[in-house]
């Protein structure tokens, strides 16, 4: 959507009065407000809200699920169909670095020093909200570039490299230091942060380890989904392309990484790519434009089957993937109808590839510096939900690492939380 194409849409917003849409944003963006803007012909004012609410809109506009959030709410639908507010809000923030238009200026960095603890959305949200109130902010990323998983978890041709880097360049503008492969390793690391004068830390790590179908020795030709993400956006992505070039690919889940994988692979060349799930269409995790999208690419569905083994041949190569039909039995603790295997149904289903997009979880061995902090059973850090405030004074956590797997938005929500809660405590 283009900023022509943007002014048309708000032209059928209803002006609600106490816009539904914005109470139902996470991170607090505010569509309503951005909205009312751009309809009144006030293009840099809704620029200007975007961006003071939320550092990341422009990727929130593309990746955020708005169907289920702000759309969701839009009573517009009442009419005829809800205002598309995310392609809205990326339109803007496109058009402000077309016309030059830059929303902020770099801050006096007068008050206390702050450290950050990952890159991703979280300590982004972070970052710019303490940055704009004067502190100092030096963020520490263990990978080569800034960005979290916006950078190596998203597709290219959902979040361009180059989109994120422009939004990241509001971060520079406010002062703030991102200080890349640099890891924060050691028992006393945490500590050497505060000795050398950090008044908070914001631990915004995120969760990189992929769960597995199985344990023990995993044939070759299997995948995790995070490493082959991640290799298709980085130096690795030419090798990666010509690995699954003409073969046979199975990605098994249902969320949005399992579409992300498939249509990643089709793109680039895969031969069949099958998207294995044992539920239904309807119940998979995934938007409703994610699962249609995936369809549409070419991708071959097979509900209604679970994984149970891989197929190996003397070498160790991966040549199938065992399954076992299912159907759907009372609903879970998820709100969902359970699968069921149903006995005798086993099949094999031949296959070159197989990437496993079955969820993310903590390492089975905790960072080291980790004992400062309480821990969940799910080695997840325990923090407080409004104030991301942890059992160790002055260390705040938020976003993946102490949610587990959520979307971009509620990382987005946590980092603002951890600033608000960062200045009050100094």
């Amino acid at each position: 959507m283009n900023i022509a194409q943007a002014i048309t849409e708000v032209n059928r917003c209803l002006l609600c009065h106490d816009a539904p849409c914005s109470k139902s944003c996470p991170g607090g963006t505010d569509p309503g407000k951005f909205i009312r803007k751009l309809r009144f012909k006030n293009i840099t004012g809704a620029i200007r809200t975007i961006k003071e609410n939320n550092i990341l809109g422009g990727a929130c506009g593309l990746l955020c699920p708005s169907a289920r959030l702000c759309e969701k709410e839009c009573s517009a639908k009442g009419l005829d169909r809800p205002i598309r507010i995310g392609a809205i809000q990326s339109a803007l923030v496109e058009h402000s670095w077309n016309i030059g238009f830059e929303v902020f200026e770099r801050p006096v960095a007068i008050k206390d020093k702050i450290a950050i603890v990952g890159s991703g959305p979280a300590g982004l949200s972070c970052a710019a909200t303490l940055a704009r109130a004067g502190f100092k902010v030096t963020m520490f990323e263990e990978k080569p570039q800034a960005g979290g998983v916006l950078r190596y978890g998203v597709p290219e041709y959902r979040l361009p490299v180059k989109f994120l880097e422009r939004e990241l360049k509001d971060l520079e503008t406010l002062g703030v230091e991102i200080r890349c492969s640099t890891p924060i390793k050691g028992k006393d690391a945490i500590e050497g942060l505060f000795k050398n004068g950090c008044k908070a830390v914001f631990l915004a790590t995120g969760l990189w380890q992929g769960m597995r179908l199985k344990e023990g020795a995993i044939a070759d030709g299997v995948l995790n989904a995070t490493a082959f993400l991640e290799a298709m956006r980085t130096k690795y992505s030419a090798k990666m392309k010509e690995f699954i070039k003409d073969k046979r690919v199975a990605v098994i889940g249902g969320g949005s990484v399992a579409i992300d994988c498939a249509e990643s692979a089709a793109k680039y060349g895969a031969g069949d790519v099958y998207l294995i799930y044992r539920r239904s269409f309807t119940q998979m995790p995934a938007e409703e434009d994610e699962r249609v999208s995936a369809l549409n690419s070419g991708i071959h569905f097979l509900l209604l089957n679970q994984p149970a083994d891989y197929i190996a041949d003397r070498s160790g190569r991966l040549t199938g993937v065992k399954l076992i039909k299912t159907r759907l039995g009372p609903q879970d603790a998820s709100g969902r109808k359970s699968p069921e295997n149903i006995a005798g149904s086993e099949w094999a289903l031949p296959v070159d590839v197989c990437i496993e997009a079955i969820g993310s979880e903590a390492p089975l061995v905790s960072p080291e510096w980790y004992p400062m902090v309480r821990v969940t059973k799910g080695r997840l850090i325990d923090a407080d939900t409004e104030t991301c405030k942890t059992s160790a004074k002055g260390i705040f956590a938020g976003g993946d690492v102490v949610r587990g797997p959520a979307l971009v938005i509620d990382a987005i929500a946590d980092g603002k939380a951890a600033a608000a809660a960062i200045r009050e405590s100094l």
